[in-house]
């Protein structure tokens, strides 16, 4: 098994850099034509596609190496939960803090009265950096939970920056139209079914294994609780309104001839 990542140098300000000169290279060059308001939002969302994706990969190969490595069932499985976090997992919580702390930077520049993105950022940001320095274990139950949160992230970059141009553009509107039910479907899948189960099973064998047997300090995975379990719900609040829109919509962009027909 990979060694305890504590044992490692954090290639935590790498990344930032990395991240830092992605977004001023959206935001000064790609999208330096697409005005004051959208050009900030559209420099994240491209910096964006370079985290997303990347992470849910980096995150999966991180949980599955794990499974290499354990025999015994669903007990010894779960204790996974609690194990000190390897090197491979540590630097996907490097990779994912860095994205985060940019993103978090492109908010308070240019989108400061969005306090819901803020206050999501600041949270996400605690659970990583807790996890990383504090805990030193539990990466195992976040990062499953980090591949299915990024798993629909390059989609719902590309709708969004289609989105965006939809009024002005027939090709970013039709591509928006298109996208739109499949990133639904995707998006409600992963963070309205999958994440909550998962969610349920981690804080379940916390509650009952006291933090895995003191694995995870109980202030660490209580305050996670607390974190993630809000994260979720505003992903299904958010994806919730998303469809009703996507119904209403369709209702209202039928023609007369076909409600009569319906009638």
């Amino acid at each position: 098994m990979e060694e305890h990542g504590a044992a490692g140098e954090s290639i935590f300000l790498p990344f930032l850099a990395m991240f830092a000169a992605i977004y001023l290279l959206g935001y000064f060059v790609v999208f330096r034509g697409w005005g004051p308001r959208r050009r900030p939002e559209a420099a994240s969302c491209f910096t964006s596609l370079f985290h997303g994706t990347p992470a849910a990969l980096l995150a999966l190969r991180a949980v599955l190496s794990r499974y290499h490595h354990v025999a015994g069932g669903d007990g010894r499985s779960l204790a996974l939960l609690a194990a000190p976090n390897t090197a491979a997992e540590e630097l996907v919580l490097d990779f994912s803090t860095a994205y985060f702390a940019v993103d978090l930077a492109h908010y308070l520049v240019f989108l400061p009265d969005e306090a819901l993105f803020v206050a999501h950022h600041l949270a996400t940001l605690y659970v990583l950096a807790t996890c990383r320095l504090a805990a030193a274990s539990g990466a195992h139950a976040l990062l499953a939970l980090e591949v299915l949160a990024e798993a629909t992230s390059a989609a719902q970059n590309v709708w969004t920056l289609a989105g965006m141009r939809r009024h002005d553009s027939p090709l970013a509107a039709a591509a928006y139209a298109r996208l739109s039910l499949p990133f639904y479907v995707a998006y409600t899948a992963a963070r309205a079914v999958l994440a909550p189960a998962w969610f349920a099973r981690m804080v379940r064998f916390y509650a009952s294994e006291r933090g895995g047997g003191g694995g995870v300090p109980a202030w660490a995975w209580t305050s996670w609780t607390v974190v993630i379990g809000a994260g979720i719900a505003l992903s299904v609040l958010w994806v919730g309104n998303l469809w009703v829109a996507y119904f209403r919509d369709g209702k209202t962009s039928r023609s007369p001839a076909e409600k009569t027909k319906q009638q």
